[in-house]
């Protein structure tokens, strides 16, 4: 029987977003890469997340597929069927594991999740107990959040890339308590880099665990893609390293770099490894396939610098204001209504690219946030000029 009362709430819900310009919507898109179709219409796709072209690489995709077949891959398969610590823990993952921390080379061991958000929300709740203190740049991601609100330790928020009130915060925890650091890397909204040698700076001076999420850097960052801690020259001081698959990799999945202890202690702790099906054999085979393409994509990284510093020379010329040192590059609007209308007229010139409301920015800072891809070509940049 249908419950009328609620069933009114909802759509009152609904009626309050759609006024505030914040109702949101799912589209039904084909095609990733460079170009996206979307409802009969062909993009230039500036919305997605695939940073170096990977997931949109048919080329790539037919070597991973021809390679199988010709060694007789038994790694075709398209579910586990079980948990890891059940019998979903196939030999994929102990290749793309050991990969990877090959491919970091710091012997640390590496840990492979379902997703980044499995990975955010499950090992902050994992780590620490009662009593920690956890410290978050206040612009950390959504996942990042709901894995502090599931932790039985406190936290706090300093402002965004503020590490002098981050050290006046730490200088006021009592002695004996456990302190963990949490950041971004590259930031997902504004596309700005976090000074990861500060961090690590203050975890040595008060103590503290550092664990720092590179999935907007991994692939595209530092040496051989290796992210932004390796860039900087810190990566052996971050105590967990989270990068994620489904964005520079194409593929689906994350995964965290860590001491050996450590993982140990996440198989035996973390609830979202634990208690979730593993990925599919053949999804794992992809990620590492791609990860042993990581190190020829350098010309990829930076065409996708190159494209990056265009579009923000483009903003500013057209009066807008912009920020960051990344592909992700936002057009800060204010307005709600007014992000929504702009990327309207965008798409109506042939640009795929979406606003970004509150609450996943704060209010009055929508936007619209320029995701790139290394494969654009420049032609679709100066579009994006001509429609500002």
């Amino acid at each position: 029987m249908e419950n009328r009362d609620f069933d009114r709430n909802l759509r009152s819900g609904l009626t309050e977003l759609e006024e505030a310009g914040r109702l949101r919507r799912l589209r039904e898109i084909t095609g990733v890469g460079a170009k996206a179709l979307l409802e009969g219409r062909e993009y230039w796709n500036f919305s997605g997340n695939d940073y170096l072209g990977v997931a949109g690489d048919a080329a790539l995709r037919r070597a991973f597929y021809e390679r199988m077949a010709d060694a007789g891959d038994p790694c075709w398969g398209l579910s586990a069927a079980s948990s890891r610590l059940l019998t979903g823990n196939t030999p994929q993952y102990t290749q793309l594991e050991a990969a990877l921390a090959e491919w970091y080379g710091n012997g640390r061991a590496a840990l492979v999740f379902n997703s980044g958000y499995h990975a955010n929300v499950g090992i902050l709740p994992a780590l620490s107990r009662r009593g920690d203190i956890i410290f978050s740049d206040k612009l950390n991601h959504a996942s990042i959040i709901d894995g502090l609100r599931l932790c039985e330790a406190e936290f706090r928020r300093y402002r965004h890339l503020d590490y002098g009130q981050l050290e006046e915060m730490l200088a006021r925890v009592s002695p004996g308590k456990r302190i963990f650091l949490v950041t971004e890397s590259v930031f997902s909204m504004d596309g700005d880099v976090a000074d990861l040698r500060v961090l690590v700076a203050l975890k040595r001076k008060y103590g503290a665990v550092l664990i720092v999420d590179e999935a907007h850097s991994a692939g595209v960052r530092g040496p051989r893609g290796t992210g932004l801690a390796m860039e900087q020259q810190v990566a052996d001081e971050v105590d967990v390293l989270i990068g994620t698959f489904g964005k520079a990799f194409g593929s689906t999945g994350a995964y965290a770099l860590m001491t050996p202890v450590l993982r140990d202690y996440l198989v035996n702790r973390m609830r979202t490894l634990i208690f979730t099906t593993g990925l599919p054999p053949v999804v794992l085979a992809w990620s590492r396939f791609v990860l042993e393409k990581m190190p020829e994509l350098e010309d990829r990284r930076r065409a996708l610098t190159r494209l990056a510093g265009e579009l923000r020379a483009v903003i500013r010329r057209r009066g807008f204001a912009t920020g960051g040192d990344s592909q992700v590059v936002p057009l800060l609007v204010g307005d709600d209504h007014a992000a929504g209308d702009l990327a309207e007229k965008l798409r109506q010139g042939g640009i795929l690219v979406f606003p970004i409301r509150p609450p996943t920015v704060p209010a009055g800072t929508a936007r619209l946030r320029f995701s790139l891809n290394a494969t654009l070509p420049e032609a679709a940049v100066r579009q994006v000029e001509a429609l500002l």
